[in-house]
């Protein structure tokens, strides 16, 4: 039996890194959350993300993609961009107000 591809986890959900997008979220959820990062620097030989833009998407595929994005905004790094992401991730599914 074939061993199930692990990935990087933050609170829970999984962390999926495509060039320069990250999916956090599963999915088979109805949201996601997208995080692009648009510039970056070199911090003693390590690449640092200086302006993300992050957005809570749904992941239903017959919509289409500009019409997906539910909510967006633009952060200073990765960290403050998880951190707002993981935050309107929890509330879009909990059901809370997603706004």
């Amino acid at each position: 039996m074939p061993e199930k591809e692990k990935f990087f986890s933050y609170k829970g959900k999984p962390l999926v890194r495509c060039g320069n997008e990250i999916y956090y979220g599963n999915m088979s959820d109805k949201y996601v959350i997208l995080l692009q990062i648009l510039e970056s620097k070199t911090v003693e030989d390590m690449e640092v993300a200086t302006k993300v833009l992050v957005q809570l998407i749904l992941t239903d595929t017959d919509i289409k993609a500009s019409s997906r994005v539910v909510k967006k905004s633009e952060k200073g790094g990765l960290y403050d961009a998880l951190d707002i992401g993981s935050i309107w991730l929890e509330r879009a599914l909990g059901g809370g107000k997603v706004s």
